[in-house]
């Protein structure tokens, strides 16, 4: 669309065709200043303009970067390509996705993917004292102080960074690209937004890829973590027992460094482990540190290990270019529900209904960490002195009936492979495949290449 010149006729016929490049009704939305992506060659990048505020209750537009493939005939039409976080760009990784990773599906289908509002070298927010404490962890623990800075930076924009407007943002960019349907396929929390979307508009969905899952109706349980929790002791015994196995239970381990070092080390010991699946899904590789090794001699009473790796994963200081903590917790804050209910509760009452469900939370609910751990991480700490507002939705039914191919690692501890499971029971055309020995995002980072060919079956399938 935006990489060649072309007669109305015939951006009109492939519109009807092929999933078309512009939007043919006057006025409707449009992909402006459209040129080269700047070292990505075979990619057009251009500006997508969107209300602030979808409702129409603030005023304003915000400008969103897009990058499309040059293949606008692309005989299976345009698949829409969501990043994480919440809080990565996506139109500098499109080169990555497209002709690194996916090749084969980009030969058919014109991939898409966009800076989500909030994110990008243009447009991310920038929240100072989170982005130190935080960067782009879930779990590090911010302090207050900065949470308030945040928010106050914000201030009345505050809820606009929720999912329901980066859904209707995603429509608006379908329309500027002229398609009736979208295939859309989205990673970690791009599969929350993935699936939100497809619940909002399933008459522009034809296919939706779920990859390394968040299910997409907000649970209190969710916010603690719990599944995250409680999934480690699952995948380090599974580590554990590859040959040669330890000998040992890592899972134990666990628990009792955890138990005699407190919550603050809780915290840091789970952001680390969580962490380190990027680099070593084995979970026991000296060249990566062994952090299962490292837990076992902590145990023994050499710490030494252990405490080099939690300063190496220290979470803090990434560039909101590539992540913003900001709209990270802009976005949680708004979307999610948590013990004391949704982002509308008043902040007097948060912390005695935190209180009162850590209270009741069984030991098994959190194990091998502590109900402590679970309240002081930073789903919940981020969002416990977010001031109240305007909650976004939280759509509890299922996702609607188009063909769903839900992926996840069986090694994940970002996204447990347990949420994958709670989601394909929500899809009625879903199909779950689990890929053995691997972590976070499977079509971005899976070492060999058997979650991407059930990708590749899925969309070369009618």
């Amino acid at each position: 669309m935006r990489s060649k010149i072309l007669t109305a006729g015939l951006v009109l016929a492939l519109t009807a065709a092929l999933g078309g490049v512009a939007d043919a009704r006057p006025g409707g939305p449009k992909l402006a200043d459209p040129h080269p992506c700047p070292g990505q060659p075979g990619f057009t990048c251009s500006i997508l303009t969107v209300p602030l505020d979808h409702t129409g209750r603030v005023p304003g537009t915000i400008g969103l970067p897009v990058a499309t493939a040059d293949n606008v005939t692309a005989p299976k039409g345009v698949l829409l390509f969501l990043t994480g976080g919440p809080g990565q760009g996506g139109v500098g990784t499109i080169t990555r996705i497209a002709k690194q990773r996916l090749p084969e599906v980009a030969k058919d289908y014109r991939i898409v993917m966009l800076d989500q509002r909030g994110t990008g070298p243009s447009g991310a927010l920038q929240c100072p004292g989170l982005q130190a404490q935080m960067g782009s962890s879930d779990i590090a623990t911010p302090s207050p102080d900065a949470v308030r800075e945040c928010a106050a930076i914000l201030g009345r924009t505050a809820p606009l960074y929720s999912t329901d407007q980066t859904v209707a943002d995603f429509d608006r960019l379908r329309q500027a690209l002229g398609v009736p349907k979208l295939v859309v396929d989205g990673v970690s929390y791009g599969s929350f937004t993935a699936a939100r979307y497809a619940i909002a508009h399933p008459d522009h969905v034809s296919k939706v890829i779920l990859d390394s899952v968040l299910p997409h109706h907000a649970t209190a349980s969710a916010s603690l973590y719990l599944t995250g929790l409680t999934a480690e002791a699952r995948v380090l015994r599974a580590a554990c027992a590859v040959a040669p196995a330890c000998g040992y239970d890592p899972a134990e381990d666990l628990a009792w460094v955890v138990r005699h070092r407190g919550t603050a080390d809780g915290v840091r010991i789970f952001d680390t482990v969580v962490s380190y699946e990027f680099l070593d899904p084995t979970y026991r590789n000296p060249q990566a540190g062994d952090i299962i090794g490292a837990l076992h001699e902590a145990r023994d009473g050499a710490p030494a290990r252990l405490d080099a790796l939690l300063e190496a994963y220290k979470s803090g200081g990434d560039d909101p270019a590539s992540f913003s903590a900001g709209l990270h917790a802009a976005t949680l804050c708004a979307d999610q529900r948590f013990p004391w209910g949704s982002a509308a509760t008043p902040l007097p009452l948060r912390q005695p209904l935190l209180s009162l469900t850590a209270h009741t939370l069984p030991p098994s609910a959190t194990w091998p960490y502590t109900t402590e751990v679970a309240t002081q991480q930073g789903f919940i700490q981020s969002c416990l002195p977010w001031p109240a507002e305007r909650p976004g939705s939280n759509p509890a039914g299922p996702l609607p009936n188009v063909p769903v191919l839900l992926l996840n690692g069986d090694r994940d501890l970002s996204t447990p492979m347990e949420w994958a499971r709670e989601e394909a029971a929500q899809a009625p055309r879903g199909r779950l495949v689990i890929v053995p020995g691997e972590s976070h995002s499977i079509q971005n980072r899976e070492r060999g290449h058997a979650g991407r060919d059930a990708v590749i079956s899925f969309l070369g399938s009618r």
